[in-house]
């Protein structure tokens, strides 16, 4: 048909005209082209349908899904107090090893845990 696939880049914004392709490339060209005729698809030949053939897009008999009412409590679900130590016992709360934090209750505790032993 005449044809041909530029198998090489060519850029849109240059002003040189295209190269014309060599024989190589138009031999590679012509195998290219009879090897898409090999491999073309088939025409299907419809034969004309002696019934109109129907699709109804449905749910199968037996496949119907069971719809289940959600769970009424009467209630809101409320944002669950923050826990405090509202107590007089702890002293504060001290490092021992690596930021892990630790609740000092006694000045004995606080001055072992500042020489990194715990008794």
């Amino acid at each position: 048909n005449g044809d041909y696939i530029m198998l090489m880049y060519t850029n849109p914004r240059s002003k040189k005209k295209p190269r014309k392709p060599n024989a190589e490339q138009r031999e590679l060209q012509a195998s290219w082209d009879t090897m898409l005729k090999k491999y073309e698809p088939k025409k299907v030949i419809k034969s004309p349908a002696k019934e109109s053939l129907s699709y109804s897009l449905s749910t199968p008999p037996g496949r119907e899904t069971k719809r289940y009412g959600s769970r009424d409590t009467g209630g809101y679900a409320t944002k669950k107090e923050v826990l405090k130590y509202t107590g007089t016992k702890m002293l504060g709360i001290g490092t021992l090893h690596k930021s892990n934090a630790v609740p000092v209750f006694s000045d004995d505790e606080a001055k072992e845990m500042a020489r990194m032993r715990r008794g």
